[in-house]
């Protein structure tokens, strides 16, 4: 016999909530006993049998029968944040049919487990916004609506993984229910850490054609903080006509590029060309004319397109199409107007495009360009580690992720900080301790 509380993790990813809630209530000498795992990738699957033992996994948790699910204390859901068929406009639980937050509500409803905590990406504060002035959207607003109709007290806020000791700013909102008392999100105890203090040292550095021009035009300690793009600009971005990065790029070439960088945001070229405004835009020859000398323009311009750093296109006008599915809304090629010259390269166009500050934190990692954020290791650069990712997100070191570097990064991508919910775990702890002290004077025992 011995104090234990009961959990399922849903959407799982990496456990990382599981984590968290397990180390807030271990800090209070509280067992906690996972029931069933919920996650669909198999590397997802691979990962967290590796790391957790003695699971019920499951697959889809659409195809899991609630009757199926043991007695448990507390839901653990990072959910997918999709569209409601008629989100805030009518009130009800029929609202989210045909998305996973029905799943939440499905076992919750039938199972009515002391409490939950869920996590989603920050924009499902404002997801399908009414009016600009709304502080949240319908999308939010029929979640917490039908948790309360479940009979829970439920609060939300937004918070930043880098005030709980974590290197990197991941803002994420987490929802927090349970069936007697709110719990407070509000005035956690900041803690701040800095990318030196998760960085390993000595390890083999990038040797590609890419970062030995990188590294021949500046040192170690000015790439410090740097991002590479070539659409954005600010004192903290190179470019890649900066280091040559696509061939010869003379002086002249270079101040030309900056000029076509910074002209073509401005709306009134797209009065000329006739296309609703779009932050960056080809300029004609003639346009380019009206704000540069250059001798020999358009044998210039021809050569830096030739070599990558510009694409003569058509511009770009916005499309209105109605659908079975709604409205849709895209930019096409508006080809019965003038070509132009324009900036080719995005931010994932090169192998590089964030430099890690030792003495900052990392920008939110996502699965879509964290193989391309490097950092500092000696005199060179060099890819992240799995385990600098994971420190990122506040594992603790004996957690491993058994799967190739893409697959891993991937799910690093997806989890969540294990120190922000900790500390909403202990809240959790204090609540739950509380409200049955009286009842039962200590934990409920399960045998």
């Amino acid at each position: 016999m011995r104090n234990k509380i009961r959990i399922i993790d849903l959407f799982a990813g990496l456990g990382g909530i599981r984590l968290g809630v397990e180390q807030a209530f271990a800090q209070a000498g509280i067992e906690v006993e996972c029931l069933l795992t919920s996650e669909i990738k198999p590397y997802a699957v691979k990962t967290l049998t590796h790391n957790f033992s003695n699971e019920n996994f499951v697959g889809d948790v659409t195809q899991v029968l609630t009757e199926d699910i043991p007695d448990f204390d507390f839901l653990l859901a990072g959910f997918p944040c999709q569209p409601f068929s008629a989100s805030g406009k009518r009130f009800g639980f029929s609202d989210t049919r045909g998305t996973l937050f029905f799943e939440i509500e499905r076992i919750l409803k039938e199972k009515k487990p002391y409490g939950f905590i869920l996590e989603n990406v920050e924009g499902l504060v404002r997801h399908d916004i009414e009016n600009k002035s709304d502080k949240i959207g319908r999308t939010l607003k029929t979640i917490l609506h039908n948790l309360k109709e479940l009979g829970y007290e439920v609060t939300y806020k937004v918070l930043d993984s880098a005030n709980f000791g974590v290197a990197q700013s991941r803002k994420r909102i987490f929802i927090v229910g349970t069936q007697k008392q709110k719990i407070s999100l509000e005035n956690f105890p900041i803690s701040i850490s800095t990318i030196s203090e998760i960085a390993e040292e000595g390890l083999p550095t990038m040797q590609t054609d890419f970062t030995k021009k990188l590294l021949k035009n500046y040192s170690v300690e000015e790439l410090y903080g740097k991002a590479i793009k070539d659409k954005r600009g600010g004192s903290n971005n190179i470019h890649s006509w900066d280091i040559e990065a696509k061939g010869s790029v003379s002086v002249e070439q270079k101040a030309l590029l900056n000029k076509i960088f910074k002209e073509r945001r401005k709306k009134k070229w797209a009065i000329e060309h006739g296309i609703k405004w779009m932050d960056g835009m080809p300029l004609t020859l003639n346009q380019i004319k009206t704000f540069s000398n250059v001798k020999d323009l358009k044998v210039k311009l021809e050569d830096l397109t030739k070599k990558g750093y510009l694409k003569f296109e058509h511009p770009k006008d916005i499309v209105i199409e109605e659908t079975e599915t709604g409205i849709k809304t895209y930019r096409k090629y508006k080809t019965n107007t003038a070509k132009g010259y324009n900036i080719v390269t995005g931010k994932l166009s090169f192998e590089i495009n964030n430099i890690l500050d030792p003495n900052d934190i990392a920008p939110t990692l996502v699965a879509t360009d964290v193989s391309r954020i490097v950092l500092v290791d000696g005199n060179g650069v060099r890819r992240l580690t799995i385990r600098e990712g994971l420190r990122l997100f506040g594992y603790p070191e004996w957690y491993e992720i058994p799967v190739k570097n893409a697959q891993a990064f991937d799910l690093l991508g997806n989890t969540v900080a294990v120190p922000v919910v900790r500390a909403i775990g202990e809240r959790l702890v204090e609540s739950y301790i509380s409200v049955h002290r009286g009842i039962t004077k200590s934990i409920p025992v399960y045998s």
